[in-house]
């Protein structure tokens, strides 16, 4: 009778072999149960302050046995009711150990419940969520732990090896498992011991919607990481109009193939919740897994960038540690029964992606947004109905534009850079020519970078998020991204841009992956050297890579202007990425500067 409204879900949400698991006793809620924090005083009647903390309470209160998070990895799966008892009982655990509010709870581990319990609990403290990249050296998590201050350490089992040996704050491992005896589930049996069952109504709800909800540090690829703040009210905006344009909804299941903390998941973690759809967790990047959920798992949306689509290559600095076929290249790759959307930022979607995706059911959502300004998406491509009647090839380059800004964002804007001495912003042309910088303000833009005045300043030059990505804008209002400022080539005077070059390579049959940079020419400047991945199927060209450079730059000949064709291309086995699978050209940059 225990699970009688707070455990087993109605039929068909769950695989047969999660059947068996059973949460913790100190994960039941009491049948009292109350959803709701302590209202601050103060507060007219007619303002709430924004907080997606209240979108797990909503959920648990409107569907306490609707299952919320599986994780197939241990296994273990929550219905919304169990797993906010859970995160209850971490706001308890993170104040009995002395966990204050502006506290930063730093957390080191990969896509598991323990991430998407952090999302909700530490806000429930007041504290600042400091999610951090596995895949960083022990140098930089050591630099991120001293900088961010955090007062208390999550890490995942497989993890521990990151951190400092001299470290003066409490640490708690996660073994992963769900089950007593485990560290973390223990920890969080002590915070409901702690709360003597004063539950929710004993936690007070944040009156600040400004105050920091997360701090996320860049990936430090040309100096330190910098720490990017983000705010309560910009997260709950940001989450709100992710399950708006992604349309997540109650019936959706959600596979997390981007990392949770990369950007707070773009803040899908509580996109999720809000829309009170099914979470699937796994620790890794596993083709055969995912594909497993796709077929079996009802799944309807995850998100990625376009690398994770084909192929997928990891490194930690120079050595490579795996490289996986993509998505679209699985051997169990098939049509699938059920629409799936894609929600796909990080680079341009080719028409060779666009067309294999769609071949199998699974539905390109172009999004763009930074790392560095931390929510995640600020645009949307949106589709247009006269779209139908091109063809695929036609139909990418209009899918390849960054689109409009998203609902809760301000307009995105293209400018010119401002005159020495001025931040005055000046419009480009809308004539899909002019070139700019994109910039945007508003509800979904971060709030500072953390302990680092003069970088924020920088970044707000004008009153506005200079992006540093340089852009055009169409007569419709659609911006498209022509190149990052540092990765522009300047052939001869003329601008080329790097994006354009690899969009129409890509169309190449036989090329899977390209990137392009600038290389020095005696006579020109600057010419573009490409680093090309051939696809699998394409073995004519074994041992002939000569000749498929010959072939390679035939084709550009038909689609480039002289300029901007490549006047190097080198054949390689992979490319350097981070650890979402974006490629990182400063490392092609160190290879060309050696030649």
């Amino acid at each position: 009778m225990l699970y009688f409204r707070y455990g087993f879900p109605s039929d068909g949400q769950l695989e047969p072999a999660l059947m068996t698991f059973q949460p913790t006793p100190a994960s039941i809620p009491p049948r009292d149960n109350r959803l709701t924090l302590r209202q601050p005083s103060g507060l007219p009647p007619n303002i709430q302050p924004l907080n997606p903390l209240q979108f797990i309470l909503r959920a648990a209160e409107i569907y306490p046995n609707q299952v919320a998070l599986v994780h197939t990895d241990s296994p273990a799966w929550y219905t919304y009711s169990v797993w906010c008892q859970r995160v209850q009982n971490l706001a308890y655990a993170l104040l009995q150990a002395g966990v204050k509010p502006g506290d930063r709870v730093a957390v080191i581990a990969p896509n598991s419940p323990m991430t998407a319990d952090a999302h909700h609990g530490v806000l429930a403290v007041q504290a600042v969520l400091c999610l951090i990249n596995t895949r960083l050296k022990p140098s930089d998590v050591a630099y991120i732990l001293e900088h961010s201050g955090s007062s208390i350490i999550l890490v995942d089992h497989e993890y521990t090896h990151l951190l400092p040996s001299n470290l003066k704050v409490p640490v708690i491992v996660n073994n992963d498992t769900g089950k007593q005896g485990d560290p973390y589930e223990d920890f969080l049996t002590v915070g409901r011991k702690f709360s003597k069952e004063r539950g929710w109504p004993d936690l007070e709800y944040n009156a600040d919607e400004n105050a920091a909800a997360v701090l996320c540090y860049t990936s430090g690829t040309t100096g330190r990481p910098k720490g990017v703040i983000t705010t309560l009210r910009g997260s709950y905006l940001a989450a709100v109009a992710n399950a708006y344009e992604s349309n997540i909804r109650r019936d959706s299941t959600y596979l997390w193939i981007l990392p949770m903390f990369h950007a707070g998941g773009w803040t899908f973690p509580w996109a999720c919740v809000f829309a009170m759809g099914k979470q699937i967790t796994m620790r890794t990047v596993d083709y055969p897994t995912i594909w497993k959920h796709f077929l079996n798992s009802s799944v309807t949306h995850y998100c990625g960038a376009p690398t994770v689509q084909v192929v997928y290559t990891i490194h930690y600095g120079q050595r490579l540690t795996s490289i996986q076929i993509g998505i679209v290249n699985d051997p169990a790759a098939r049509l699938l029964k059920q629409k799936i959307s894609a929600i796909i930022a990080g680079a341009a979607p080719t028409a060779n992606l666009i067309g294999s995706l769609e071949s199998i059911g699974i539905t390109p959502i172009h999004v763009y947004g930074l790392t560095k300004s931390q929510y995640g998406p600020f645009t949307r491509n949106y589709p247009q109905d006269s779209w139908a009647k091109l063809s695929i090839e036609e139909r990418s380059k209009f899918m390849a534009r960054q689109g409009h800004s998203f609902a809760t964002a301000q307009d995105v804007r293209v400018v010119y850079p401002p005159k020495d001495g001025s931040d005055q912003l000046v419009d480009v042309p809308r004539d899909g020519k002019a070139i700019g910088e994109i910039v945007t303000r508003g509800n979904i833009v971060m709030k500072e970078y953390f302990r680092d005045p003069e970088a924020t300043a920088k970044a707000f030059r004008g009153g506005s998020f200079n992006s540093g990505d340089l852009a055009v804008m169409f007569e419709d209002g659609s911006i498209a991204i022509v190149d990052r400022q540092k990765d522009i080539i300047i052939s001869g005077g003329e601008n080329a841009s790097s994006l354009a070059i690899e969009q129409e390579l890509a169309s190449h049959p036989d090329v899977l992956e390209v990137s392009v940079v600038a290389r020095p020419h005696a006579k020109w400047g600057e010419r573009p050297h490409a680093f090309v991945i051939l696809k699998p199927h394409a073995s004519k060209w074994k041992g002939k890579h000569d000749a498929f450079v010959s072939d390679l730059k035939e084709h550009a000949k038909h689609r480039l202007p002289g300029f901007a064709r490549p006047e190097w291309i080198t054949v390689v086995e992979e490319l350097p990425k981070t650890s979402t699978g974006k490629i990182v050209k400063v490392e092609l940059r160190k290879i060309i500067a050696k030649l």
